[in-house]
């Protein structure tokens, strides 16, 4: 800017005329300029469900999670691509050693959408909010560690500390996930601090999002972001039209891709698809070990030796799975833990290699023999269970079919059984009648807290044995002592120990047997500028306030 101006007081000394052709014409220039600041298009893709919610607060469903990711502005952002925390609205903060306190310096001169400013009393309102027991806050889950009430104490209109009655392990990076509500807006949670803001919204139809004039970011030439103009998101659950409207032009991206389609469109327009590499979901089994449930009694008894487990595991080829079943898109899961989650990963396990032969040696070494091809156990009884899993989704349908072949191979006869969804929940949660499921499960976080509703020996999603009233083994017993311990710890260096060992743990005793990580499969079209897909969620638009659209370059997307 100060180069323009100085060519402009130059102009001044030229003829009348001149001057002003001159001037219309360093104004054309910086219109331009200003133009290039500006944004840069609308962004169009689908939500797969209705958003429940516009209160970022009460989020639990995935496309409330992606309208609170577009509009939400947050104290601190875990990168998606290198997984680091990084000062957002709070410009530094401090977790003092004993994890229970926090303090946040804030950025001063920042409004919400509607103009309102933004301050540390906001934060207060929030996070008191957040934390009020009535409103059932999926996100304050997270800082629920004890009993008592949060206190926050405003020190200064940019800086506030907030107090927890007990430790919360990864204190600071659980405010990834909190959107900062103002304490004095008339719009309330419709007021934001993130990039975009609801504009309209047609239930059933579309959301459309419009850029937060007041945003305060900026990039590294000093323009505003958002790039983006606005941001259409239709709703559609049909992944075979959404594909369809993809390539039609009609949507700019697909943020998960099932493998199948994602061949499909490597096949006609290689450049649109991104293959990130293993996502943090996984795919696994498990038997049932729940003492009330219908089963015979011989079978319990298979189900709770580990050495069983371990055998079952042993005998299931995952490279298959990966190479048929997910198109090579999938790697062979080791544990709990995705390799993609680069801290917490255990990188001394590996996954069990396939070996049958290894797999029936130890189940006869267990007292299991083998008769005209059948194996039985000690009291005569022929190896024979079901494996549940949810109807139409063909891809875990063809990995219990495999799974068939594979333990067939060791004397072991599988049945697969396929249910809706509801039916199988009510088996997995209510009723107990089954003997083996085949799942998915999808992490969102890295910190290991989020999982303590699965490895807690009392919690409900405890899926192999649920809700029990005290560990049933010594492991599991061993499991909580462990998370319980991380989840204490202000110390990230003990935290992992801990966690590390509870990996150890679950590949050792195999509760769930994990077999493969999907990889995680996006395709972006090229008008789309700035894109650069990551393995986490969201893997297409984590920094959507830098993307922009140049153009619908329709014909590219169309197949050849």
């Amino acid at each position: 800017m100060t180069r323009l101006k100085g060519r402009l007081a130059m102009m001044r000394t030229v003829s009348g005329k001149a001057t002003v052709l001159s001037v219309v014409f360093w104004m054309a220039c910086l219109g331009i300029l200003a133009g290039s600041a500006a944004a840069q298009g609308e962004l169009r893709f689908c939500l797969r469900a209705e958003p429940k919610t516009f209160d970022p607060l009460k989020v639990e469903d995935d496309a409330s999670v992606t309208v609170r990711y577009l509009t939400g502005g947050v104290l601190v952002r875990m990168n998606r691509q290198t997984q680091a925390l990084e000062p957002e609205l709070a410009q530094s903060w401090k977790v003092s050693k004993d994890g229970k306190q926090i303090i946040f310096k804030l950025r001063g001169g920042v409004s919400f959408s509607d103009g309102t400013p933004f301050s540390a009393e906001d934060v207060a309102y929030t996070v008191q909010r957040l934390m009020d027991p009535a409103l059932h806050s999926p996100t304050g889950d997270a800082f629920r560690s004890g009993p008592g009430n949060v206190q926050t104490k405003i020190i200064s209109p940019t800086q506030i500390s907030i107090t927890f009655p007990a430790a919360v392990a990864g204190l600071d990076r659980q405010f990834d996930q909190v959107a900062i509500l103002s304490a004095h807006s008339a719009k309330k949670e419709m007021a934001v601090l993130g990039p975009f803001m609801v504009a309209d919204y047609k239930p059933g139809a579309t959301l459309l999002l419009k850029r937060n004039p007041n945003y305060w970011k900026t990039d590294a030439q000093g323009r505003k972001l958002p790039y983006l103009d606005s941001i259409q998101l239709d709703i559609q659950s049909n992944r075979d039209v959404e594909m369809l409207r993809f390539k039609r032009g009609e949507i700019d991206l697909i943020n998960s891709l099932d493998s199948e389609y994602f061949d499909k469109l490597a096949g006609a327009s290689p450049q649109l698809v991104h293959d990130a590499g293993p996502s943090l979901d996984s795919e696994q089994m498990w038997f049932n070990e729940v003492a009330k449930a219908p089963l015979p009694e011989y079978k319990k008894n298979w189900f709770r030796s580990a050495a069983f487990r371990r055998a079952i595991s042993e005998a299931i080829n995952r490279e298959d799975l990966s190479r048929v079943v997910f198109r090579g898109h999938a790697q062979a899961a080791v544990g709990p833990v995705s390799p993609a989650n680069k801290f917490w990963f255990n990188s001394k396990l590996k996954a069990d290699a396939y070996a049958p032969d290894a797999a029936l040696k130890a189940l006869q070494s267990e007292g299991f023999r083998m008769e005209n091809g059948v194996l039985k156990d000690k009291g005569g009884n022929a190896v024979v269970f079901s494996i549940i899993t949810n109807s139409g989704n063909k891809y875990r349908e063809r990995m219990a079919t495999m799974i068939q072949d594979d333990l067939e191979k060791i004397g072991i006869h599988v049945n697969v059984v396929t249910l809706d969804f509801p039916s199988l929940i009510e088996r997995m949660t209510q009723t107990f009648d089954y003997e083996a499921i085949l799942l998915g499960l999808t992490n969102v976080g890295l910190d290991p807290n989020e999982q303590m509703n699965v490895w807690l020996s009392s919690s409900e999603n405890h899926q192999w044995n649920p809700q029990e009233k005290t560990p049933v083994t010594a492991w599991e017993a061993e499991i909580d002592k462990l998370m319980r311990a991380q989840a204490s710890s202000a110390d990230a260096k003990k935290r992992k120990e801990s966690f590390d060992r509870v990996q150890e743990i679950v590949l050792e005793q195999a509760p769930f047997i994990y077999l493969v990580n999907r990889n995680a499969l996006s395709a972006v079209a090229a008008s789309v500028q700035g894109a650069s897909p990551v393995i986490l969620v969201p893997q297409t638009y984590w920094n959507v306030d830098r993307l922009s659209v140049t153009e619908n370059k329709i014909s590219s997307n169309k197949p050849q």
